[in-house]
């Protein structure tokens, strides 16, 4: 994890700081966007003026990452579960495929009320609502007696991971100055390393044996409340977060408003609608999601199907998961050389071939393991993207991630049900076909964003 250090804890928000008269003063008309972050906070130093506290602690940065690996896992934990499910309670495949898709339902709701309580209420509260929650939840769903109340303890889990999950995204995307995509996908990158050991411990203890592992995940969430005091209360709005803070002139506000619109040479929408952009990013988020939740669903079911142990392949989707982290720890370093665009395009690419190899035996645990190094940098990559793309859309963020929820919510009930129609053996089939349709909206939206040249 990379080091907190003071350069980005300056927060939009900030007073603006008083230059010693030798500086040179801006014209009114100026309009001076090309200091970075830490420049400024080499000048507030110079100038003696106090600097805005960061949003995370040292702490509160260690913790949030902790979180993210107890939501991984608690994503993780329904697909090996899903044997003991059916036979529990006497379950098809697609009642089983309910508890996660009733898990993402939660979250759909999770990140819509993070997202109107947003600058409301406190950081803190919100946050330590939402663990409570999914504490609350995981023990339920442990100690449900019957399948309607187990997905009702699902649901309420999912409510407060969808509040960890966007709360805690939206909160390092604007607390680290230039850093935050860094931080956003170190951040992504621990939701992994949950989701290799919730499978993990579901093959170490057995599946018969659930209860137990959802049971010490509830109370893993309780210390991460000590460490809320460390996340600063009040966040700077994500519309601040790139620009100086300092007053806005009128010629400001007119570019703003003009942030949204078609504009040669610049890096907003070019072309087409800013809402047809935004539902096919919606519609991209969807479908990667439905991809990772159906491959870490029903990958175990599939190649104990096709004649792999049962300890083969809970182990086969903890390596998936590990995949997927060691992608998101990748894309950091490249990222620096190519654009959001070209990782995205390279990863549906990837993804969907490797689906492809996956419906043959013997290739199928190693390909879903490449499955997972290609599908992990669509999430945390896109974000950027987005901003970029659609600069004047505040609730952009939100849109897509509950988006990704409501991908994670159709993969069980519609994976489910086209399985008892084709076979579980048509499982990596069934989703090459979702990849393919990522990587046409991928290189739609490439198409679609593509700044014109400037007039002569």
């Amino acid at each position: 994890m990379l080091p907190v250090t003071s350069t980005v804890g300056i927060a939009p928000g900030a007073p603006t700081v008083n230059r010693p008269s030798t500086t040179t003063t801006p014209s009114p008309g100026d309009h001076v966007t090309d200091q970075s972050t830490g420049q400024r906070v080499a000048d507030a130093r110079s100038a003696g003026s106090p600097v805005a506290a960061p949003v995370f602690s040292t702490a509160a940065v260690v913790a949030s990452c902790a979180g993210f690996v107890l939501i991984g896992a608690l994503q993780a934990l329904y697909g090996p579960a899903i044997p003991a499910f059916r036979e529990e309670f006497a379950l098809s495949p697609s009642a089983a495929g309910l508890g996660l898709s009733a898990h993402f339902i939660g979250g759909v709701a999770g990140v819509l009320l993070f997202d109107r309580l947003y600058g409301r209420i406190g950081n803190r509260r919100i946050l330590g609502g939402s663990y409570l929650l999914m504490a609350l939840g995981a023990a339920g769903f442990a100690l449900a007696p019957n399948w309607p109340v187990g997905l009702a303890m699902a649901l309420l889990a999912g409510l407060g991971f969808g509040g960890i999950d966007y709360g805690l995204n939206q909160l390092f995307a604007v607390g680290f100055g230039h850093r935050s995509t860094a931080m956003l996908n170190i951040l992504n990158a621990h939701f992994g390393v949950g989701a290799i050991l919730g499978p993990a411990l579901i093959a170490a203890v057995g599946s018969e044996h659930y209860p137990a592992v959802f049971l010490g995940f509830a109370l893993a969430n309780l210390p991460l409340l000590l460490c809320l005091k460390g996340v600063r209360d009040r966040a700077p709005q994500p519309a601040d977060a790139a620009r100086p803070t300092e007053a806005p002139r009128p010629a400001d506000a007119e570019r703003s408003a003009d942030a949204i619109r078609p504009e040669a040479g610049g890096g907003s929408v070019l072309g087409r609608s800013l809402g047809s952009v935004l539902a096919v990013f919606v519609a991209l988020y969807v479908l990667h999601v439905g991809v990772e939740a159906g491959v870490g669903g029903w990958e175990p079911t599939h190649l104990e199907t096709v004649g792999y142990g049962a300890g083969v392949a809970a182990t086969a989707t903890s390596v998936y998961w590990l995949m997927m982290t060691v992608g998101r720890f990748l894309v950091a370093p490249i990222a620096l050389r190519f654009s959001a665009q070209a990782i995205i395009t390279v990863s549906c690419a990837g993804m969907t071939a490797c689906l492809l190899l996956a419906a043959v035996p013997g290739l199928a645990p190693y390909a879903y393991a490449g499955v997972g190094l290609f599908i992990a940098p669509i999430f945390p990559t896109g974000l950027p993207w987005l901003h970029s793309a659609a600069p004047g859309a505040r609730r952009a963020g939100a849109m897509v991630i509950a988006a990704s929820m409501v991908g994670g919510v159709a993969a069980g009930p519609a994976l489910g049900k086209a399985i008892e129609w084709s076979g579980i053996r048509a499982v990596p089939l069934l989703l090459c076909a979702v990849s393919a349709l990522c990587l046409a909206a991928t290189l739609w939206l490439i198409r679609a964003t593509r700044p014109t040249a400037p007039p002569c």
